[in-house]
């Protein structure tokens, strides 16, 4: 079973030194008190993908967070969280679907926990490995060696991307070993 974070990190970085790290109001917080002016760059730690903040001091703390939720709709099952989405499936699917004991729905969860459990080593790796070169792109994609790093980063080969990193700026190459933790599990 996969465990999603129950409140996402931040990662903060000026240049290539790392100035904050935290939940999303400790990122800002952190922030907002700096004195210099340089550019920031904040990243999910979840997923490697840089994030805009509003640092302003009467910014609302929680608009990034309401921007992303779906607006309210009557059908589907809103008071259990249930959000209904489109799924393409070709006649003899919905048939085969319709024939599973509890209708389409119950077996499509099913058919979904079991992959999720099956696969979940996985979409692990997979999933750090994609926040690993997000980050990596994002703040080291004109760094000698970057080409080979992700190559060797998705490739799975832990000493080779250790190697090509190693000159790398420590707190980069920090975050870095951080993010790609889970990646050098078994190939995906």
């Amino acid at each position: 079973m996969l465990i999603e974070p129950a409140s996402p990190t931040l990662t903060a970085f000026a240049d290539f030194q790392r100035i904050a790290a935290g939940t999303r109001a400790e990122v800002i917080t952190q922030l907002r008190h700096r004195a210099d002016t340089m550019p920031v760059f904040v990243f999910d730690d979840a997923t490697g993908e840089p994030l805009d903040l509003d640092l302003r001091d009467n910014a609302p703390a929680a608009a990034a967070d309401n921007a992303a939720e779906p607006s309210a709709r009557a059908v589907g099952r809103p008071k259990l969280g249930v959000v209904p989405r489109e799924v393409t499936l070709l006649p003899r699917h919905w048939d085969w679907l319709n024939r599973q004991p509890g209708g389409a729905s119950v077996a499509l969860r099913k058919l979904v926990e079991d992959a999720r459990r099956v696969h979940a080593d996985r979409d692990t790796v997979r999933a750090s490995r994609e926040a690993t070169y997000r980050f990596m792109s994002a703040i080291a994609g004109h760094l000698p060696g970057f080409e080979e790093a992700s190559r060797a980063l998705f490739a799975g080969q832990h000493e080779r991307f250790d190697t090509l990193v190693a000159d790398w700026p420590d707190d980069v190459r920090t975050h870095l070993n951080k993010l790609s933790a889970a990646a050098w599990g078994e190939a995906a």
